[in-house]
């Protein structure tokens, strides 16, 4: 009796032990547990932990929670200023519902993928190439509303969406490279135009400095023969003093206000006029 008592005992425990066995599940802390009876939705769903189910009555299905990041593949549009480029972007979401998730889609990791490849060919029909290259905050939040909207119905939130690359044309890059090497120019000759009308000025101040005070160019010259000679070059300088050529320059005005012309002209004699001879006559009468 007792024997029979004892294989009771431990067949029960067995049928316990394989019910347990089947019947057990563990889901993850990033995980929650969606449950169908008999095919049937059921209202809670299960935290992380243990959990038990009805074996072939209940069936679990996981759902991860973790922010998902899918890589848009390269999407090639035409923009509003009818230029051809390729956009590559990502996207950042995760799941808000675990139950709407498995129940309202099939599968909703590739519906977000497709709904993420058609999105960026509209904003790029939309948009001009200015505003893909520099304004892409607003371009990134115009790509999460279109793909947020249909991903809520599916218990899917898009966190962020991001424009990783965009791509031009060779010819385009080459027309853009152009562009800005001769606004870069322009900006150099404007910047030098502008210096020079600035030294000038200055120049203008020290000329007039200089001539209520000559000494201060005897210094200026000074100055200039020592900058020359410190770079030890073959370059040979004779200044000449200021004072000789203020001389000179008076010496000049003086000779020319007192003849009225330059002494070094000479007065030219007068032309020899012709003239007849007397004698000449009268040789001429007598040998006729």
């Amino acid at each position: 009796m007792v024997e029979e008592l004892v294989a009771v005992g431990v067949t029960l425990a067995s049928a316990g032990a394989v019910y347990v066995t089947a019947a057990a599940r563990v889901v993850k802390q990033y995980e929650r547990g969606v449950v169908f009876r008999l095919g049937k939705l059921r209202p809670q769903v299960r935290g992380p932990g243990f959990t038990m189910i009805v074996p072939g009555v209940d069936k679990l299905r996981k759902v991860n929670m973790q922010i998902v990041t899918m890589p848009v593949p390269a999407q090639e549009g035409i923009t509003r200023d009818n230029v051809t480029v390729r956009v590559d972007a990502v996207v950042y979401f995760k799941v808000s519902s675990p139950a709407e998730a498995v129940v309202r889609v099939e599968d909703y990791r590739f519906a977000v993928s497709q709904m993420a490849q058609t999105s960026p060919r509209s904003i790029i029909g939309k948009s001009e190439l200015d505003d893909l290259l520099s304004n892409r905050e607003k371009l990134n939040q115009g790509l999460e509303l279109m793909i947020d909207s249909p991903a809520v119905e599916w218990g899917v939130t898009i966190d962020r969406v991001d424009i990783k690359d965009v791509s031009l044309p060779e010819t385009m890059k080459r027309s853009m490279a152009r562009q800005a090497e001769a606004d870069r120019e322009r900006r150099a000759r404007v910047i030098n135009a502008d210096a020079e009308l600035q030294a000038s000025k200055k120049l203008a101040e020290a000329a007039h400095q200089m001539a209520d005070t000559p000494a201060a160019l005897q210094l200026r010259l000074l100055q200039t023969v020592m900058a020359v000679a410190a770079e030890k070059n073959s370059t040979l300088v004779l200044p000449i003093p200021v004072e000789l050529l203020r001389f000179l320059e008076k010496g000049a005005q003086v000779a020319t206000s007192g003849s009225g012309r330059p002494q070094a002209v000479r007065d030219e004699p007068p032309p020899l006029e012709p003239r007849l001879d007397s004698g000449c006559g009268g040789s001429n009468s007598r040998q006729e």
